[in-house]
Order: C-alpha cells, then structure tokens, then sequence
C-alpha cells in the first residue's frame, strides 16, 4: 500500500475518535509512538485482522471515491471507523496526533515507513 493511502486511511479513520483520544491534539507522534503501535498490532493476531480489513475497506473507499460513489466512499469510511476503535488508544492516539503531523517533512516519512510495515502483514 501506498504512503498516501496509509496517511488517507489514518485520517479517515481518526477523525472521530480524536475526542477519544488519550494525548493531547498538540502531542508529536514520533518514530517510537510508531514503532509501539506496530508492535501491539503485530503481536495480536486480531488487532492484525483488524488492521488488514481497515486496509482492505480503504482500498474500496478510494476506489468508490474515483468513481465519484460518495455514499459508497462514506459507508465504508464509517466501517473503517468504526473498526479503528478496536485496535486500542495508542493506535487512536497516534492518529490524533497524526493530524497535526506533516507528512512530507522527513519524520513525517519516517513515520509512514514504519506504519506501512503493517501492510505486509495483510494478504494481497
């Protein structure tokens, strides 16, 4: 998966749980915080199914997006939603914080390197 289509995917999925996160919008996200949140979701096998089927539905939501399907687009946004609840506070946290995070600056690179070994946990 591409860099923009996991940064598409964070953002998506954070917008409503940024009132449920634990840190504060101003937080950094840093390579480590990254790092922690691969790490919970590699470690646990349904957390990783869940991250997969995250990636899956943004596959189908930017394609619905392209065919300019916007209640499609927005159904599977809901789902992916709805789904990034379950994956824990560190990884809602993260995408809080990912908000304010500039995503071509060389952390912001970084940070999208290590969330994208995530997707080679996912079946083609």
């Amino acid at each position: 998966m591409k860099l923009k289509l996991v940064v598409a995917i964070l953002v998506v999925a954070a917008v409503p749980v940024c009132a449920q996160a634990q840190r504060p919008s101003a937080a950094k996200v840093t390579k480590a915080d990254a790092q922690k949140v691969v790490k919970i979701i590699k470690d646990d096998k349904a957390k990783t199914q869940i991250y997969c089927e995250i990636a899956k539905l943004g596959d189908q939501a930017d394609d619905a997006a392209q065919k300019k399907d916007e209640k499609k687009a927005d159904e599977l946004n809901q789902k992916m939603e709805e789904l990034a609840k379950k994956l824990g506070p560190e990884y809602n946290a993260m995408l809080a914080a990912l908000q304010d995070t500039d995503m071509e600056s060389e952390d912001g690179q970084e940070i999208g390197r290590t969330l994208e070994t995530l997707d080679s946990l996912c079946p083609k």
